[in-house]
């Protein structure tokens, strides 16, 4: 677990940095591409003004959350998965329209060489879904090129959300962005084994065929939940949806029963959007279930 509450706290107010941790002979990394804030009771709009003011300890000194932006990169031998592809070369200043602040990628690249990996040489790279800051380098082409940066990789999108592609091209989604995926896409099932250890888990809720990763090994499981859960703080408050949730219902009730399942032993989660907290377990204090950041590995 993570050394002390003040490390913790400050983690929480920052993007996360190259983190990695084993399962067995797999080697799983967080690869940063960078960072998004959040208005945090426009995230969650179930919450006020007044909850954050007494839980500071989750806001940057301007007041938002803190969103890490990446991917998850599975190594197993010789060979390499990639799960979600961030947001890509893009910066977004604040929107006071939106319940989004400052929004930036373009480390993913650099940050898989600092790992040893060419993007080259990922064979697959799998998304939990379509939305713009999981999606970022697959439809955007290497630097100085043309060709995409994931050159030899298959996309592995969950077939139900795949097959909802037009509803998120209704909802913004550029065609010109489906179009750059669509060559690339082969679509997953629920249960299927996609990469040696790591299942593919169909979660709708976020989106219609957002989907989880399970990975395992040495006796341990990694879920990998993607944006079934946006902020440690909805451990503790599963019953919070994020405004970007497209059932809001279904996201709080698949939460709950996650919540319950990173309680039990040898279990490890993944959240893609907690700061620099990305793995972590959950455990019970006198308040009921909350984030336990792990010490990891600074890659």
């Amino acid at each position: 677990m993570v050394n002390s509450a003040a490390d913790q706290d400050e983690r929480l107010r920052r993007p996360a940095g190259l983190r990695s941790i084993w399962l067995g002979d797999t080697k799983v990394s967080f690869v940063p591409d960078g960072a998004i804030q959040g208005r945090p009771s426009a995230w969650l709009p179930d919450t006020t003004d007044e909850f954050w003011a007494a839980h500071s300890e989750y806001l940057d000194a301007s007041g938002y959350l803190v969103a890490s932006l990446g991917g998850l990169l599975v190594e197993h031998g010789d060979r390499a998965l990639l799960i979600d592809a961030g947001f890509g070369p893009h910066s977004l200043p604040a929107d006071p329209g939106t319940p989004n602040g400052a929004m930036h990628g373009g480390a993913l690249l650099a940050n898989l060489g600092k790992l040893g990996h060419r993007p080259e040489r990922i064979e697959a790279v799998a998304l939990s879904h379509l939305h713009p800051d999981h999606l970022g380098w697959a439809a955007h082409p290497a630097p100085g090129g043309d060709r995409p940066a994931f050159a030899h990789a298959d996309y592995l999108v969950p077939e139900p959300e795949w097959a909802q592609h037009a509803l998120l091209e209704a909802g913004g989604l550029p065609k010109d962005v489906l179009a750059a995926l669509a060559p690339h896409v082969r679509t997953i099932a629920d249960g299927q084994e996609i990469f040696p250890g790591v299942q593919v888990r169909i979660t709708a809720g976020h989106t219609t065929g957002h989907a989880e990763f399970i990975i395992t090994g040495g006796g341990t499981r990694l879920i990998a939940f993607g944006d079934s859960m946006h902020s440690p703080i909805q451990v503790d408050h599963p019953e919070w949806s994020c405004v970007y949730d497209h059932d809001p219902a279904r996201s709080a009730g698949h939460r709950r029963s996650l919540v319950a399942e990173l309680e039990e032993p040898d279990t490890i989660g993944f959240g893609i959007h907690f700061a620099d907290v990305v793995f972590g377990q959950v455990r019970r204090d006198g308040h009921g279930p909350a984030w336990r950041p792990l010490d990891t590995e600074n890659s």
